[in-house]
């Protein structure tokens, strides 16, 4: 298991922190990540400034000790039973079934929105450089609405559902109660690292589980923040976070969980549900995949071309698993789209991306070096039309276009999760619903036309986790519709009630009186209840009444 998540999970271990994030000297901060130095922060979070007396820069309250990362107290396989086993006695007690509980613990996530937006804020920046607006609108602002909802709604639903029943139970009442599962483990990604960690938490919490989450080292800020907030903020008897990399992920995967949740990659995600198939333990995975923008001539092309900006490059750098990977258009369309990019990407990230403030860098040196192999490879690099700079020290690759790069390259076989945008060209739009079937189904989907009929055709000949027509990304944030992937980009869904279900047991409950009491269903089994019961069966009471006196009814 650890030698397939290794060969799976990419990443490059620059910083650790073991117990909080600093607010300030980001960049000093970085430039000790881009060396590629062992860093290992343990205890507290700094109020002022992140790089310790000891390097002769500031004061902070954090310790950083130049030292190899250690593991002082490992956690493996042996700890993660006995954690698990802890949560499971603690579910056990019924504690976490009541509302009084589930309240209160979505009450206190949004409290700690509240009250650690800009730690927050800053961790993000730490492991992203992602902007302060970005931040705060597609990672906290989602976070915390996701909350509140649930606290609105939480006494409906967990209320029982009454459905109907039939004339063979009659009489009698049935109803639909949701019951929590049990001890449920969340693996989350780094490229969203806050929401994709308390979103799915908030759904376990919502439907009465005890939850342990595993937060994304790659993104070690934001997982030390969370580790610290959600000891000061939940109840530590049932909702734990665990820290770390392959070796602690592996130890958890390999304990007997009641549901996992993991958002990330297909590779992982097929050892994720390898592991879970061993207990029998049910799965959600939240993949990828190649999200297409299909782009007729019939658009307004400024809205088109902003639209689509915000959903690649406004979106995390391309790092997101519902950004625009690819774009399709016709031959005779094309140039007229790729300059209104240009356009707009100049009015966004002015004349030199690369020192845009409003630009996410690339989240490790891995990453950055696949990007840059990406563009460099044979066929690909001569269809660069626009951008391409690089900037390896700051992780930075500029917004780029590319046109009709080759099917087989990496770029169109691969998710490519970064600010790489190739546009291929077909004769009529119609043709490129062929070039997005001909590839997995990806996690979302966007066209932009005026045109009704086209919009019809896409919707009901595409297959993909969710669609936007004339926008991109914005139908996650609807939390009356279900986000989750199909075939390849996952399975499952969450977002509003639907992380609430996706969290809880549906258990249909049918209840009788001893009264009302009929000899038809027992033996000795006779023509005539033959007769009578599958004329009730058929909702034939007049048959049923006739063949209850010995009668009838063939005529």
């Amino acid at each position: 298991m650890t030698k397939l998540l290794q060969m799976n999970h990419h990443h490059i271990h620059t910083l650790r922190f073991a117990g909080g994030v600093c607010r300030t000297a980001r960049l000093n901060v970085a430039s000790l990540a881009l060396a590629a130095s062992p860093f290992h922060f343990s205890g507290g979070y700094c109020s002022r400034t992140c790089i310790p007396s000891r390097f002769k820069l500031s004061t902070c309250y954090a310790t950083l000790s130049a030292v190899e990362k250690t593991q002082e107290s490992a956690f493996d396989g042996k700890q993660a039973a006995l954690l698990v086993d802890e949560l499971r006695t603690n579910f056990n007690t019924g504690r976490t079934r009541s509302y009084e509980w589930r309240i209160s613990q979505l009450q206190n996530i949004a409290k700690m929105i509240d009250e650690q937006e800009k730690c927050i804020t800053e961790a993000l920046y730490q492991d992203l450089s992602k902007p302060e607006l970005e931040a705060f609108l597609a990672e906290i602002s989602n976070t915390k609405s996701s909350c509140m909802l649930a606290i609105k709604e939480l006494k409906n639903w967990m209320a029982p559902e009454t459905v109907k029943t039939s004339v063979t139970t009659f009489p009698s009442s049935a109803q639909i109660f949701s019951e929590p599962l049990g001890v449920v483990l969340v693996i989350s990604a780094w490229n969203f690292p806050f929401l994709l960690s308390v979103e799915p938490v908030i759904g376990a919490i919502s439907a009465g589980n005890a939850v342990v989450l595993k937060p994304s080292e790659i993104a070690p800020a934001t997982s030390s923040l969370l580790a610290k907030l959600f000891s000061e903020y939940l109840d530590k008897t049932t909702i734990r976070v665990v820290e770390g990399g392959v070796p602690e992920t592996t130890a958890l995967l390999d304990q007997k969980w009641d549901k996992i949740f993991f958002t990330g990659g297909a590779r992982v995600g097929r050892i994720v549900m390898s592991a879970a198939a061993k207990n029998l333990t049910p799965v959600v995975l939240e993949l990828g995949g190649k999200c297409p923008a299909l782009v007729d001539s019939n658009v307004n092309l400024q809205v088109a071309a902003r639209r689509i900006i915000t959903g690649k490059w406004a979106c995390n750098n391309g790092q997101a698993c519902i950004g625009v990977d690819y774009v399709i258009t016709t031959k005779d369309f094309a140039p007229k789209l790729i300059d209104a990019l240009k356009t707009e990407l100049k009015t966004f990230f002015g004349e030199n991306p690369l020192e845009s403030k409003d630009v996410s860098r690339i989240v490790n040196s891995f990453h950055f070096k696949r990007l840059e192999s990406m563009m460099k490879e044979n066929g690909v690099a001569n269809k660069i039309v626009h951008g391409g700079q690089t900037m390896e020290d700051k992780l930075k690759i500029s917004p780029t276009i590319l046109v009709d790069v080759p099917e087989g390259s990496s770029m169109m076989q691969e998710e490519i999760f970064g600010p790489l945008l190739p546009v291929i060209t077909v004769s009529k739009i119609e043709d490129g619903f062929q070039v997005i079937r001909s590839k997995p189904k990806p996690l979302a989907a966007y066209l932009f036309t005026d045109n009704k009929e086209l919009q019809n055709q896409f919707v009901q000949n595409v297959s993909a986790g969710g669609m936007g027509i004339n926008e991109t990304v914005l139908h996650v944030t609807l939390k009356d519709l279900p986000f989750g992937g199909v075939g390849e980009s996952g399975i499952g869904a969450y977002h509003g009630k639907f992380s609430y279900e996706t969290f809880s047991h549906k258990k249909g409950v049918l209840y009788r009186s001893f009264d009302g009491d009929s000899d038809l269903r027992y033996p000795p089994y006779t023509p005539e209840k033959k007769r009578v019961l599958k004329a009730l069966l058929s909702s034939d009471i007049f048959g049923a009444i006739l063949a209850f006196f010995g009668f009838s009814n063939d005529s």
